[in-house]
C-alpha cells in the first residue's frame, strides 16, 4: 500500500514539473536580433585584389581626395573609386580598389595612401586605371573596435558581412563570432587634406574636414582618438613608422597649414608645430563643450562646427571662428548657430559649411564678425565639402555633386553621381 502511495506521489509531482516546464516554455520570452556575421578572407588574399578593378557602383560615400584631374572616393569599408573629372561636367568612373576596411585616404605624387583596418598601404597610381600595391605596413592605425564584444580574427581580413535575422531564447547568450545589431566603429567619414607642399617635395592631393590621416612633405600624420603617429614616406616602397606621441583626448580629425597640424577633437583644437617633423611640438590648445568636431584653418582663423544629437555628446550646433593669430593663445571669436553642421571648406574669403538636413551653406567670410550667406543649396544632405579652383565637389548621402562657384552670384551644380538604392 506505502508503494502504491509513493508511485502515486511521484507521479503527480512528474506530471506538475511537466506542466510547470511547458509553461514555463511557453511563456519563455525571445529575442529578434540582425546578425552580422564576417566574411573573411587571408591578408595575402586581400593583398593581391588591391588593383584597379572594374568600376563599382557607389552605395556608401566617405572620405573624397583630389589629385590632378582625378577624384579618388572611398567606399565605406571597401575601397577607392577612381574617377575621372577632366571634366566636372561629365565625371566618368573608371575604376575600383579593392580596400577591405578602408575608411581614409591620401595622396602624394603617384602614390595613394590608405588604411586597411589596422594596416597602411601604398599604392602606385601613376596610372590609375592599372593601379599596384607597393608596400603593405602591419599596425599602424589602432585595431577595430566592435559592438557587442565581437572581436575579429586578427590573422584575417573582413571583406564583407553576411546580414540575417534571427530569433533566439532570452536566456541564449550571443556568441563573440558575431555582431547584434551591426554597428561598427566609424573612424571618421571623409578626408581633411594638405594644402601645403614644399617645392622639392611631389605635389600633394586635397581633401575635405573630416580626415583621420593627411601629408606633409614626406610625412603622413595620422591620429587616433588619443594619439599622433608620423609615418616617413619619403620611400614610398618602404613607409615606416617614426613616432607616436599622446596628442590629446578624443582626436577625430587632422587638418594641416604649412607647418602646423590642426587636431580637432570631441573637447576642443588643439594646435601642434611640425617644423621638426619628427618630433611635433604641443604649441595651444581652445577647449569648447564636447561634440564632434571638423577643423579647417588659414592664417588667422580656424573654423570649427560643432554637432549636436550624436555619439560626440553635443548639444549645441554651431560654427566656432577662433583667432589662431598667436596659436600659443588660440580664443573664440565669434559663434554661428547651424542645425546640423558636418564638414566644411574654404577657398579664399568664401566658406562652405555642410549643415545636415539645411544643406551646403556658403558664406562670404571676409569679416570673421558678420558671415554672409551668398548661396544655401538645401535639397542635399551634405557631409562634406572641398572647394578647390572653382569647384566644390560635395559628399553626400546621395552621392557625388560637384558646383561651379567662380561667378558666386551664379553658383550651379554641373554634375552628380548618384548613390545606387
Amino acid at each position: 500500500m506505502k508503494k502504491l502511495l509513493l508511485a502515486a506521489g511521484i507521479g503527480t509531482v512528474l506530471c506538475f514539473v511537466v506542466f510547470f516546464l511547458q509553461g514555463c516554455l511557453k511563456d519563455q520570452r525571445t529575442h529578434t536580433y540582425t546578425i552580422m556575421r564576417p566574411i573573411y578572407q587571408t591578408v595575402e588574399a586581400a593583398k593581391a585584389n588591391i588593383k584597379s578593378n572594374a568600376p563599382k557602383t557607389i552605395e556608401s560615400p566617405g572620405k573624397i581626395f583630389i589629385y590632378g584631374d582625378y577624384v579618388f572616393l572611398n567606399e565605406f569599408d571597401k575601397g577607392v573609386h577612381i574617377i575621372d573629372n577632366s571634366n566636372p561636367a561629365n565625371p566618368i568612373q573608371k575604376a575600383f580598389i579593392d580596400i577591405p576596411g578602408n575608411q581614409d585616404i591620401a595622396v602624394k605624387g603617384n602614390v595613394l595612401y590608405a588604411d586597411m583596418y589596422g594596416r597602411l598601404v601604398s599604392v602606385d597610381i601613376s596610372d590609375p586605371l592599372n593601379a599596384k600595391l607597393l608596400k603593405d605596413v602591419p599596425d599602424v592605425f589602432p585595431e577595430r573596435s566592435y559592438q557587442g564584444g565581437f572581436r575579429a580574427n586578427s590573422t584575417m581580413i573582413i571583406v564583407g558581412w553576411e546580414k540575417k535575422d534571427t530569433t533566439v531564447a532570452e536566456s541564449l547568450a550571443p556568441s563573440n563570432d558575431y555582431i547584434l545589431f551591426a554597428q561598427f566603429d566609424n573612424r571618421g567619414v571623409i578626408t581633411p587634406a594638405s594644402l601645403y607642399s614644399s617645392a622639392k617635395a611631389a605635389p600633394v592631393g586635397i581633401g575635405g574636414s573630416l580626415a583621420r590621416f593627411s601629408i606633409v612633405n614626406d610625412y603622413l600624420y595620422a591620429v587616433d582618438h588619443h594619439n599622433l603617429r608620423s609615418v616617413s614616406i619619403s620611400n614610398p616602397n618602404d613607409p615606416k613608422v617614426v613616432g607616436n606621441w599622446f596628442a590629446g583626448y578624443d582626436i577625430e580629425t587632422i587638418y594641416p597649414l604649412k607647418d602646423k597640424l590642426f587636431l580637432g577633437s570631441m573637447e576642443g583644437l588643439y594646435i601642434y608645430d611640425i617644423s621638426n617633423p619628427t618630433s611635433p611640438v604641443a604649441k595651444g590648445n581652445f577647449i569648447h563643450a564636447k561634440a564632434c568636431d571638423p577643423v579647417v584653418a588659414d592664417e588667422k582663423y580656424a573654423y570649427v562646427t560643432l554637432k549636436a544629437g550624436t555619439t560626440c555628446g553635443s548639444t549645441t550646433n554651431e560654427l566656432e571662428i577662433v583667432d589662431i593669430a598667436d596659436v600659443t593663445r588660440p580664443s573664440l571669436l565669434k559663434t554661428y548657430a547651424m542645425s546640423g553642421p558636418s564638414g566644411l571648406s574654404k577657398d579664399g574669403n568664401t566658406l562652405f559649411v555642410c549643415d545636415g538636413k539645411d544643406g551646403l551653406k556658403i558664406y562670404d567670410a571676409t569679416d570673421y564678425s558678420k558671415l554672409s550667406l551668398i548661396k544655401q543649396i538645401s535639397n542635399i544632405e551634405p557631409l562634406d565639402v572641398i572647394a578647390w579652383n572653382r569647384n566644390a565637389l560635395v559628399v553626400t548621402k546621395d552621392g557625388l555633386y560637384q558646383y561651379d562657384y567662380s561667378d558666386l552670384a551664379n553658383i550651379h551644380r554641373v554634375s552628380m553621381i548618384t548613390v545606387s538604392k
